[in-house]
This record gives C-alpha cells, sequence and structure tokens, in this order.
C-alpha cells in the first residue's frame, strides 16, 4: 500500500488546467521532491492532497483511504505546512499549540510533556506566552512545524518548508525530516531550493504545466541526461532552461 496515490488528478480553473492526470505513487517512509517553476501546479497539488481543493477529476489516497470519501480519517494522518504558515493570531504560542494538540485529540498528559521540548527544540521558548500576532514569518513558520510535529503525522505535505527560517533552523528542519523519514514517515516536499531536493529525496518530480515532465531517483534522472549532470541543469533542461543570449544584451 502506497502512502500517497494519485489517480489520474486533474484540477482545472475554468479553462485553465493547474494539475493534468497525475499519477503519483509514493510508498511509506520516502522522502519525495516535487519540483518545478513557478505556476507549475505544484502547490495545487499540495492542496488537492491536503482536502484543501477538490479536484476536477480523478482520486486521492492517503495511507489507502480514499480522501473524497472519507476526508475526516484521511486528514487526520497528514501534517500540513505551507508557505505561508496559517495560525490563529490572537493565541499565544503555547495556546496555539494546545489548539493543534486537542484537535488531533493528543493526550493531555502528552502536550504537557511535548510541547515544552518542541517549543524550545524550535527556540520559541521566550515567546510562547506572546500573541502570534508578534511572530516574525520564520517564527510562525516554526510554530506550524512544532504544532505538526506534536500530533506525529504519518504523511507530511510540505510547501516551501525552510521560507522564512534562518540557516539554523533550517538545517535543524533537515535533519527532522531525515529522521522522520527513516522512521517510515512520508514527506512530500515541493520546493525551490534543489539542494534541499538533492539531498534528502529518495525520489524527484518534475512538475510543468500542470504535469509531470521527469521522474526517479537523482541517479536515473542523471542516466536520462549525462553522468555528472547535476539537478540544477536536470531541471533546467526539462523545464525550458534559460536563455542568457537575451537576458545578456539587457546588463
Amino acid at each position: 500500500m502506497f502512502a500517497i496515490e494519485t489517480i489520474g488528478l486533474t484540477k482545472k480553473f475554468n479553462t485553465t488546467v493547474a494539475v493534468n492526470d497525475l499519477n503519483l505513487h509514493v510508498p511509506p517512509g520516502e522522502i519525495f521532491a516535487f519540483l518545478g517553476p513557478n505556476g507549475a501546479g505544484k502547490t495545487t497539488t499540495v492542496k488537492l492532497l491536503s482536502g484543501l481543493l477538490r479536484p476536477t477529476a480523478g482520486r486521492v489516497l492517503l495511507g489507502g483511504i480514499d480522501l473524497a470519501q472519507s476526508p475526516q480519517e484521511a486528514k487526520s494522518i497528514i501534517g500540513l505546512v505551507s508557505e505561508q504558515p496559517f495560525v490563529y493570531q490572537h493565541l499565544t504560542g503555547f495556546e496555539f499549540m494546545r489548539f493543534v494538540g486537542d484537535l488531533y485529540r493528543v493526550p493531555v498528559e502528552e502536550q504537557a510533556e511535548k510541547i515544552p521540548e518542541l517549543l524550545k527544540m524550535f527556540e520559541l521558548s521566550e515567546q510562547e506566552h506572546q500573541l502570534i500576532l508578534s511572530y516574525s514569518h520564520g517564527m510562525k513558520q516554526k510554530l506550524v512545524l512544532a504544532s505538526v510535529l506534536l500530533h506525529r503525522p504519518k504523511i507530511l505535505l510540505l510547501d516551501e518548508p525552510l521560507v522564512g527560517l534562518d540557516p539554523k533552523s533550517a538545517r535543524l528542519v533537515k535533519e527532522i525530516f531525515a529522521e522522520l523519514s527513516h522512521r517510515g514517515v512520508t514527506v512530500f516536499m515541493c520546493t525551490h531550493v534543489l539542494e534541499i531536493a538533492e539531498r534528502l529525496a529518495g525520489r524527484i518530480a518534475i512538475l510543468s504545466r500542470g504535469s509531470v515532465i521527469a521522474q526517479g531517483t537523482l541517479e536515473e534522472l542523471r542516466e536520462q541526461r549525462a553522468a555528472s549532470t547535476t539537478l540544477e541543469d536536470i531541471f533546467l533542461a526539462v523545464t525550458g532552461g534559460i536563455q542568457y543570449g537575451d537576458l545578456l544584451k539587457y546588463l
């Protein structure tokens, strides 16, 4: 059974096809990097996988659970971290953690133990009783990551999870993703930072105009191009690259 499976997943906005006949099969414990230029359909895909958008056609299975047929059960096993962290601005950091813990039915005793540990790990202990309204973007992102870890999801859906994080926090988060994968958690990650995909991902898919145009391990993608090709070279080659000649004449 796959952790994430999409079957003919399609999303249209009027006449615009944002995601086109997407068929993905991501096994448990894999870090799967989902790459593509701006407007390729990555964020739309994450919203479809998390149930924030309804597909025009196709199916999403999470841990074998059909998202459309059993949305509450499917959503209970996922954690979502988006580029723009959604938090309740007039709660404190600690209150937000308690809210998420209660929402996912984390036992009170476990919350009492884990919340201080997670806030300390993300260096938010000193601000835990301040309103989130006063937090920076990076602090909000760290709070969302901490809240996701609190309820121990089986599947992590990440849309640019490192945006706004300082280098120390970004390093911590990358190590957390690797450890979670080792423990069997599936990590589905959209990112523009190719170094993260190159370093962490077991498999990589490259999306363009709503369709997957390349997919496989880094070695498989290299074999399709050249043995010494970097992920950046592969990405630029399959998505159209950069017309340096046209650009340089304006410099």
